[in-house]
């Protein structure tokens, strides 16, 4: 039952029995409180008759104020609510329950979405906020520990003071990296950071990027291929951006691969002027909870506080605007304990 058939029904009852309550006030008063006959009610017409003139009289009166008065005072509550909120709500005009009650309900939907979105950002800025004061702590409490102990007398013993200088140096060199990657997403983040295009040969930088990373790949005995069938693909991009997109992807799966694993870059035509880089692994792969914050800075698959991989947290959020910047695509597929496939697309130069 709607709420407009409810205050009807309402209305109707108080209405009825407010009118067998003064048939009967004026029946006991024609009765007793006078020997006027013209009070009397003399036949079952005259009692139906005057019930019926006062039972309308009632609804009317009676109904009509009472939907006025709680749409007036609804509407007034609701303008508050929505200055209080300083939300984009729409105001409320209906002229009657049934609107009112469907214009509180799609506020209510568009508030409760609200909310869980202001919940949602709340945890990412928790998130954001721990991770980033994670990555900075190690750092900064190593290099301060390593430079205590060299003030403390260490400095003076010629076979430990370079060693931990050299561990504080690159702890230092490790914060300059965090600095310089949030400097370029903020950059890329407002549009600030301008694009140089031009044209390259795209295997050739996959092959420089082999050629940086091979000790890290020797490391887990990583072992890289490059799956093409031209020794030369042309592309327009801006080539020191595009270099540090398949170094950030190539290096992720190589910090997250398994050991004696597989890294593949393979390069495809999709259309007569579009290519795909893909970038495949045989290494932990990826929950499909985690695929919609990927792309978020700082956010870390593995949240504990004992991480098995360093890094800033800001590679993959660098490569979705990089590649975002060149108005292309990046695709991302995996299957937990099997591997991971991270794909982009570019411009072919014809």
């Amino acid at each position: 039952m709607s709420s407009f058939n409810k205050s009807k029904l309402q209305s109707f009852l108080l209405s009825f029995l407010l009118s067998v309550f003064t048939i009967i006030v004026i029946y006991l008063f024609s009765a007793y409180g006078t020997n006027n006959d013209m009070f009397l009610i003399n036949s079952v017409v005259e009692l139906l008759t005057l019930i019926i003139i006062l039972f309308t009289l009632y609804f009317f009166i009676i109904y009509f104020y009472l939907e006025s008065f709680v749409l007036k005072k609804i509407k007034n509550l609701y303008k508050d609510l929505v200055s209080n909120q300083e939300t984009e709500q729409s105001v409320l005009v209906s002229t009657n329950m049934d609107e009112l009650v469907e214009q509180l309900k799609i506020f209510s939907k568009e508030s409760e979405t609200e909310i869980k979105s202001m919940q949602q950002k709340e945890n990412f800025r928790r998130d954001f906020i721990g991770n980033l004061a994670h990555e900075l702590k190690t750092p900064l409490f190593t290099s301060q520990s390593y430079l205590l102990t060299l003030i403390d007398g260490a400095l003076k013993d010629e076979k430990v003071n370079l060693k931990y200088l050299k561990i504080a140096e690159k702890s230092i060199e490790r914060l300059i990296f965090i600095v310089k990657d949030l400097d370029l997403i903020t950059k890329l983040e407002s549009d600030d950071l301008k694009l140089e295009k031009s044209t390259f040969n795209i295997i050739s930088l996959v092959n420089n990027v082999f050629e940086m990373l091979e000790i890290q790949s020797s490391i887990k005995k990583i072992s890289f291929s490059l799956d093409v069938k031209f020794k030369s693909v042309q592309v327009i991009a801006d080539q020191e951006k595009i270099h540090q997109v398949l170094t950030n992807l190539i290096e992720n799966s190589v910090k997250y691969g398994k050991e004696s694993g597989t890294t593949e870059v393979t390069i495809q035509d999709i259309t007569e002027n579009k290519i795909i880089v893909r970038i495949t692994d045989n290494g932990n792969g990826i929950q499909k909870k985690h695929f919609k914050r990927l792309f978020e800075r700082f956010y870390r698959i593995d949240n504990s506080g004992n991480r098995k991989t360093g890094g800033s947290g800001l590679g993959l959020a660098i490569v979705k605007h990089i590649i975002d910047a060149h108005d292309e695509k990046i695709y991302v597929e995996s299957d937990h304990g099997v591997g991971s496939e991270f794909s982009f697309t570019l411009e072919k130069s014809k």
